[in-house]
């Protein structure tokens, strides 16, 4: 019995759901320990997953686009010294298939030792024919083809039926695709046949064990050596000179070798299934803008998040998987056709794509500055080029105003210094931006539209009842937004504590996806830089945002004469598809109001 063993991902030094950016081994291959299986690209380090064991890959568990924690496996690996035996005992069945042919057929020391060759052999013909259907894996008969382990995944939604009625397959043939919220995957053929009935359709949801059809079996399809046994059979019951020992046919089962894996496990599969297409017969390929409701393009939930991080329309990309499906390789072959050519080889790979990604802009100047002087070139890291596609998709797709505002906070830093020196030996050190968290969450409370998010069709209005609020952090790799979640359940001193936390996270690229996830309303603080005013950029799925400059002190009429006072200058950008001017001008009236008096936010 073969030995299989899980690869496993080892401490990764605490990060959770790293993207694998890519896969180093197939199945098939021979790996010895401490070889790379896959390659994971968090956002501060590239790293690869070694082999905790020498020897044969059987399975591959993920794929390019999937993300691995601690402890998640990568591959099914049958062990060095294992597979050399499993190797040493698939030589001798066939030879005694051989032989047992031969026997029935009246040669030799079979004939001799039978005596009267016709009642063993009628016996033998009779075992064998009673052992055949249990060493078949599935030969002849109706039998139904079953979800396999899926990682544990439940009621996950068939997007697409591979088969019909009717149908030849051959085994590991896929039957369906399966997509669930982080991977798309096909439910293979438990073994080669006829499609006699379909048990699911497109929209039903399959977990594993389920049934996905009844299958006629061929009987020369699942297995080599039971055909031959069959063949024995035949030629026995036409009375061929003599037969084999009744002790023979009760051996041959034992005997028999396991059929080796000929094709790749259904992720693997379906992995290079959605590779480019290169030589050979070209894909497949549909309008998927024509087809599918709602013209949503056909791609898996991992390709719609690396498309979004990257600032890609998917309607602009022409998919090259099997029905048109867009691949993580799509997506990039479209950046970089925009990047090379300024849309030009994007406009080939996406059908239509007008010049400028869409937008009808003109192609971006190209220019050799190096007949000007001298130069360096630099390119961007990951984090810069995911935030530029990100602000230059916000900034052209939503419609953006800013609202600016000052707020009198001298009374408040004069609390905030006092409250520094009370908590001085704890170690707590207040700022200014988790009170403007605190006074945040109290106006968001007042008006509900912005803490709000706008669906990509501009049409349905989702108004959230939590309040998770993101601040702008500047890291040595580039601009992160942390959230502080349920900022309105938490104390200042907390929110300056859990700030500290994540900010310091942030400074040595240890956040994870979950640190930047769920954030309603966003602040970018320049206070401790300069400037008395900017526009921020909305944080799309967001409708606004908080910029604030630097504190100054300014003469302040009080009615009588002037008086100086620290105000704060408030810049707020939001998406005026969503919010008028005059709800922003109320916003940033009542924020500032509370900022000078915080005791408003007990009311």
């Amino acid at each position: 019995m073969a030995d299989l063993k899980e690869a496993r991902v080892p401490d990764i030094g605490g990060y959770d759901d790293v993207p694998v950016i890519e896969v180093l081994v197939a199945v098939g291959d021979t790996v010895s320990v401490d070889q790379g299986l896959v390659t994971l690209e968090s956002d501060k380090a590239t790293m690869e997953v070694p082999s905790t064991v020498a020897g044969v890959v059987k399975e591959l568990k993920v794929k390019v686009g999937d993300t691995l924690s601690e402890g998640g496996v990568v591959a099914i690996i049958e062990a060095e010294g294992d597979a050399a035996q499993a190797g040493a005992a698939d030589s001798p069945p066939p030879q005694a298939g051989e032989v047992d042919a031969r026997s029935a057929s009246g040669g030799g020391e079979a004939q001799d030792k039978g005596g009267t060759a016709s009642a063993p052999s009628a016996a033998a013909s009779g075992t064998a024919r009673d052992e055949a259907p249990k060493a078949a894996a599935g030969g002849g008969g109706l039998q139904e083809s079953r979800v396999p382990d899926i990682g544990g995944y439940d009621d996950v939604p068939v997007i697409e039926v591979l088969v019909a009625v009717g149908d030849t397959v051959a085994k590991d043939q896929g039957l369906v695709t399966l997509e669930s919220d982080k991977a798309t995957m096909e439910v293979p053929a438990a073994f080669a046949g006829v499609i006699k009935e379909l048990k699911v359709k497109v929209g039903d949801t399959l977990s594993e064990g389920g049934v996905v059809a009844v299958i006629e079996a061929e009987g020369d399809a699942a297995d080599s050596p039971p055909p031959r046994a069959g063949e024995v059979d035949a030629r026995s019951a036409s009375g061929g000179g003599g037969g084999a020992p009744p002790a023979q046919s009760k051996d041959d089962p034992a005997v028999e070798p396991v059929a080796s894996q000929t094709a790749p496990d259904p992720i693997a599969q379906a992995s290079m299934e959605h590779r480019p297409a290169g030589s050979g017969n070209p894909p497949v390929r549909f309008d998927a803008e024509a087809i599918l409701p709602g013209k949503v393009p056909y791609a898996s939930p991992a390709v719609r998040l690396f498309a979004r991080e990257l600032g890609v329309d998917l309607s602009q990309v022409r998919g090259t998987a099997r029905a048109g499906r867009i691949t993580r390789e799509d997506v990039q072959s479209f950046v970089k056709g925009l990047l090379q050519s300024g849309a030009a080889q994007g406009g080939k790979a996406a059908a239509g794509a007008p010049a400028g990604g869409g937008l009808n802009l003109l192609p971006w100047p190209k220019v050799d500055f190096a007949k000007f002087g001298e130069i360096e070139t630099q390119e961007l890291g990951r984090i810069q080029k995911i935030s530029a596609a990100n602000l230059a998709r916000n900034w052209a797709m939503i419609p953006h105003v800013t609202q600016h505002d000052d707020a009198d906070i001298t009374d408040l830093e004069a609390l905030r210094v006092q409250l520094n020196k009370e908590n001085e030996k704890a170690g707590i050190k207040l700022t200014m931006l988790a009170f403007l968290i605190k006074a945040s969450v109290a106006v968001l409370k007042q008006y509900p539209r912005f803490n709000s998010s706008l669906d990509a069709a501009g049409e349905v209005l989702t108004l959230k009842k939590y309040f998770h609020i993101g601040f702008a952090a500047d890291t040595p790799n580039g601009l992160v937004v942390p959230v502080i979640r349920d900022a309105d359940k938490k104390g200042v001193l907390e929110i300056s504590q859990e700030m500290s936390a994540l900010a310091k996270k942030a400074r040595e690229g240890k956040l994870g996806p979950a640190d930047m996830q769920g954030g309603c309303f966003s602040i970018s603080s320049l206070g401790g830089i300069g400037g008395t005013s900017f526009t921020p950029i909305v944080n799309a799925p967001e409708v606004a945002i908080l910029g604030v400059s630097k504190s100054a002190i300014k003469p302040v009429w009080d009615g009588k004469q002037f008086q100086p006072r620290l105000t704060l200058p408030l810049s707020l950008s939001y998406d005026h598809r969503v919010i008028d001017g005059a709800a922003a001008a109320r916003f940033t009236a009542t924020l500032a109001q509370l900022l000078g008096d915080m005791r408003r936010v007990l009311l």
